[in-house]
């Protein structure tokens, strides 16, 4: 691992991370292509990539249902009970996620607020390469059940070696899409599967959002088709950070920095310690544990390739270090890790304790393993079940809102040189200023529409609109709004003119 001694006073930079930072643009135009050819000839080039790439010959891309329904038969009652485990508790994880519509009312009874609308349709990504992962199905389509998503959609690519009675789909990730409640399945993978999920083929309807991880191919693919569907993130490598100080376990920590490394050759592993004595014992450590690592060679290229220490000089030091990265995973093996957990900024899941393994959070602990990775944590979130909903603002004026309103729109309308913006609310302000015929062809044909639009009030009528007196309509001055509804939500289902 790659070491960085910090000075007294000096805090750690990004640039000495040197991070890889955005996809290669090679991978990137490779993706688009594909996108591209799959938009373009739909269920034809998705077969060819998957002879090409996966090597296997599709001939139908959704998995039968009945392989689906009998799912858990083919797993071990083990397996089937830790799957029900995890997603009971992510389940319930994430129901405290879910946010409901409101609605307030204002004085003069105009509503305003917010409705939560789950998207008709997810696409779910599960990586098959170097490893299966039951435990992605379960952190992607869970949220997507509990937000209320009505089709839930899995890809993953087909397997050569798999028994055909599960549609070359691992047993495991098949099983735990039937605990998640995945309501279709198909067996295509990479860039390929990302453009069929956004813009749809013959075999493969289309969804409006897609989330999960998968290689650069399927990250750049994500990134070119986001803006025409939803995305969660653009996914890197895998990454760990562990803050430890003299009280950490040397063999624990690196046995939590092996965790991550096993994932894949560019995985980044961090260890940040005010102690250079400690940082050797952890080498140590993962010289004797790797030795007999069934993933050793993944593991090792990871920690040469990509790990680094960072020693600091003090404690303050090392947690400006940890915000630096801003890693995926962060574990705080220290004294005091939970005094510790307010000064972290940056970080997607933050373990605290030298109980709290990362691992844990991988699979069972609840919170949503699809995290932002590269040191997009100083902006991004964990998946969630907003990334499976899309709000609404709600605005429902009445005829007294209106009036308090419109001198201030039309002024800014003004302000910003847009005549129609302006002459859209001055003409609804007009109706009850001077009653509906003044807003007819005739009348406006005659009426100088600027002088309406932009009438240039006054600040007092601006800032509180127009005034009772200044109403016409009544004897009182005060405009009868029967035509519009009174000060209530019942206006908001009246039309102008008040027909049926």
């Amino acid at each position: 691992m790659k070491t960085i001694t910090l000075a007294p006073g000096e805090r750690l930079q990004a640039p000495q991370l040197t991070r890889k930072g955005v996809l290669p643009a090679e991978i990137v135009e490779a993706a688009r292509g594909i996108v591209e050819a799959v938009r373009e000839q739909g269920d034809a080039e998705v077969r060819r990539c998957c002879r090409e790439f996966d090597g296997v010959d599709v001939q139908a891309f959704r998995l039968p249902a009945s392989a689906l329904e009998g799912a858990l038969d083919h797993v071990d009652d083990a397996f089937r009970a830790a799957l029900e485990k995890a997603a009971a508790q992510i389940r319930d994880f994430h129901e405290r996620e879910v946010q409901q519509s409101w609605f307030t009312t204002r004085a003069d009874g105009t509503m305003l607020g917010v409705k939560v609308t789950p998207v008709a349709a997810a696409g779910i990504y599960v990586p098959g390469g170097r490893a299966q992962y039951p435990s992605t199905v379960l952190m992607n389509a869970i949220p997507a059940k509990v937000a209320g998503v009505p089709r839930i959609v899995m890809v993953t690519p087909p397997q050569k070696d798999v028994d055909p009675v599960t549609g070359g789909i691992s047993p495991y990730t098949l099983a735990a899409a039937k605990v998640a409640g995945v309501d279709e399945v198909y067996t295509v993978g990479g860039a390929q599967a990302v453009a069929a999920l956004a813009y749809g083929t013959e075999s493969i309807p289309k969804v409006d959002t897609i989330t999960g991880p998968g290689n650069a191919f399927v990250a750049a693919a994500k990134q070119i088709v986001s803006g025409d569907v939803g995305i969660d993130m653009v996914a890197g490598p895998s990454e760990v950070c562990v803050l430890a100080d003299a009280t950490a376990n040397p063999m624990v920590v690196a046995a939590d920095l092996m965790a991550q490394a096993e994932h894949d050759p560019l995985a980044a592993c961090y260890l940040v310690t005010c102690d250079a004595a400690f940082a050797a014992q952890v080498e140590r450590g993962i010289d004797l544990l790797v030795a007999q690592s069934p993933r050793a060679d993944i593991t090792r290229a990871s920690l040469d390739n990509e790990g680094v220490i960072v020693v600091a000089s003090d404690l303050a030091a090392a947690v400006a270090a940890v915000n630096t990265i801003a890693p995926e995973h962060l574990e705080l093996h220290c004294e005091d890790a939970l005094g510790l957990l307010g000064s972290i900024r940056n970080a997607g899941a933050i373990f605290v304790g030298a109980w709290s393994s990362e691992p844990l959070g991988d699979y069972v602990a609840g919170p949503n393993h699809t995290l932002p990775t590269g040191g997009t944590a100083v902006f991004s979130s964990p998946l969630s079940v907003d990334d499976f909903v899309k709000k609404s603002s709600v605005i429902c004026y009445t005829p007294t809102g209106l009036l308090r309103d419109a001198p201030a729109t039309q002024t800014l309308a003004q302000g910003e040189g847009l005549w129609a913006h302006a002459l859209s609310a001055a003409l609804r302000r007009r109706s009850l200023e001077k009653g509906e015929t003044s807003v007819s062809y005739d009348a406006l044909a005659r009426a100088d529409l600027t002088e309406i639009a932009w009438p240039h009030d006054d600040a007092q009528t601006v800032s509180r609109g127009v005034d009772d007196a200044a109403r016409a309509g009544s004897p009182d001055g005060v405009a009868s709004a029967d035509g519009l509804g009174g000060a209530s939500a019942s206006a908001c289902r009246k039309p102008l003119h008040g027909e049926a």
